[in-house]
């Protein structure tokens, strides 16, 4: 997608994988892709009135929390750590600065990269399987119960919802997916230690996002700190 971008594709363009062979997630880590799980990419060329770029991150956080929270609620093992199931319905949430998890298992990621005035927005969901044998819970839709489900469908409702919240961000601004960010992402008070890109520790709760979509940390002197990028870790 980043290569079409550069030869003038339009925005609204989606690519689908039925598996990859070097899956990429934040920070360069691989991502397993075996078949039938959904990884995809779109892109929005921005204009000088567009928010800023990176607050995509929300629109895309948005539409998958959308699509996925419906299909979590019927029953089944909710996460695995090592391999091993545990149980209960899930309950989807997003976490910053861009997965989505029922019951604290990682369900989806997205990754935003830039080429000119494309932002490329790769989304992947565990849709019929999940790795086993990682240091944190994962999951996927089959294990959270929701049935059959046929990845390539699923992207039709994905590319709708994502429409519907960039259409909102370019129409009204960052202001109302901020609030329904906030309405789905783990609550004021939540505990977390953030890594960041330079190797530093903070840890604290959170606070809010701001209005440029960065993360406020509430540290333990009452001290506010805002984090434009790093990695989020969850009690």
């Amino acid at each position: 997608m980043l290569a079409l971008a550069e030869q003038g594709a339009a925005e609204g363009m989606w690519l689908r994988a039925g598996r990859q062979t070097g899956g990429r997630g934040r920070m360069g880590r691989s991502w397993e892709s075996p078949d039938g799980n959904l990884y995809c990419s779109t892109l929005v060329r921005v204009g000088p009135h567009d928010p800023v770029p990176h607050t995509l991150a929300l629109v895309a956080a948005n539409a998958v929390h959308a699509l996925v929270a419906p299909l979590c609620g019927t029953g089944g093992p909710s996460a695995s750590v090592g391999g091993q199931a545990g149980g209960g319905p899930g309950n989807a949430k997003i976490k910053w600065p861009n997965d989505i998890l029922v019951d604290g298992a990682k369900i989806a990621g997205i990754l935003l990269e830039r080429v000119g005035d494309a932002i490329v927005i790769g989304i992947g969901i565990n849709v019929t399987g999940h790795p086993t044998g990682l240091d944190r819970p994962v999951t996927s839709l089959a294990a959270q119960g929701a049935g059959d489900l046929e990845a390539g469908a699923l992207l039709e409702r994905l590319s709708a919802l994502f429409a519907h919240w960039l259409g909102i961000w370019r129409a009204q601004g960052l202001d109302p997916v901020r609030t329904h960010w906030l309405l789905n992402a783990h609550p004021p008070g939540t505990p977390m230690r953030v890594a960041l890109p330079d190797g530093e520790v903070v840890e604290g709760a959170f606070d809010t996002l701001d209005r440029q979509g960065m993360l406020i940390l509430r540290l333990a002197n009452g001290e506010s700190r805002a984090i434009h990028a790093g990695d989020v870790h969850l009690p």
